[in-house]
């Protein structure tokens, strides 16, 4: 049928993403000569003074659950949390970086099926000096914030930057992401409305779903279970830039792929493929 061949051709199309993103990172690395190339290793100064005491908190003895929620944002009872993450400065830098390589000649990957504009992260280069240990930073919180989730092990990684305008993306259907725990991090630039959204944890269907909205804040992050559904509304008027980290944990997919809620049938994958196992492996139902 139609169907069948339209299924059969999405599911090719993807197989061969991985092998463009390994070639485009090929180039992008011989080619591409960075505006500000300090912003590919993260540095503390990058890090809002609270993300630090905040990091102090959660690597202290003793530290809690209930403490640290006194340094967080909670938003009703969606374990969906709020904190400061990056300065503005370094947040205009990165802006600044990424409009350099978006106004450049080399190819470019696209998050995702979704979102049309934007920078996929590890074809930049970003992963190794920046990424991963931003992701290692946040494991004390997550390990708290996120237990069940493997928040303590959460291993891999795949991050990227959406970007919303009026004649781009203007907003984002409601969705849950391929991830344990996603962080979620207002960069910028000027805009009006353009709110996230959350509905309900994908396992916990309603049958009257209650949504919140959550307005975005420079520099400050949400921290939340990537199965919470969740969209973007429409953006008014500028641009809105955001970085998007969906946080893998190998030990808690193993047993259960996040996307069809059954044991994952894996074939082996380039990078962190889909966060599955060592070698990097992606499972066959998200193809």
């Amino acid at each position: 049928s139609v169907v069948c061949l339209q299924i059969e051709a999405e599911v090719q199309r993807r197989k061969q993403l991985t092998h463009q993103s390994v070639e485009r990172r090929a180039i992008i690395s011989k080619c591409y000569k960075p505006k500000h190339p300090e912003v590919y290793t993260l540095q503390d100064s990058f890090l809002a003074p609270e993300f630090l005491e905040i990091e102090r908190f959660c690597t202290s003895p003793g530290a809690d659950l209930q403490g640290l929620l006194s340094y967080l944002e909670s938003f009703s009872d969606k374990r969906i949390y709020r904190l400061p993450v990056f300065t503005e400065h370094f947040c205009q830098a990165l802006l600044d970086e990424l409009e350099n390589f978006e106004q450049s000649d080399m190819p470019k990957g696209r998050p995702n099926t979704m979102n049309n504009y934007g920078v996929l992260l590890n074809e930049l280069g970003m992963d190794e000096r920046f990424l991963t240990p931003l992701r290692e930073r946040l494991l004390p919180m997550t390990a708290l914030l996120f237990p069940e989730l493997g928040g303590a092990c959460l291993d891999s990684h795949k991050a990227f930057v959406v970007k919303y305008s009026l004649h781009e993306d203007l907003d984002l259907s409601s969705h849950y992401d391929n991830a344990e725990v996603t962080l979620n991090v207002s960069l910028g630039k000027e805009f009006t409305e353009g709110n996230l959204y959350f509905g309900e944890f994908n396992q916990d269907p309603s049958p009257v779903p209650k949504y919140i909205e959550v307005e975005h804040v420079v520099g400050r992050g949400l921290l939340h279970r990537g199965g919470q559904i969740h969209g973007a509304l429409p953006v008014a008027s500028g641009e809105r830039w955001n970085l998007i980290v969906w946080m893998r944990s190998s030990a808690t997919r193993n047993q259960l792929c996040p996307m069809c809620r059954r044991k994952p049938q894996l074939v082996e994958a380039d990078g962190f493929g889909d966060g599955f196992t060592e070698p990097p492996s992606v499972d066959v139902c998200a193809l």
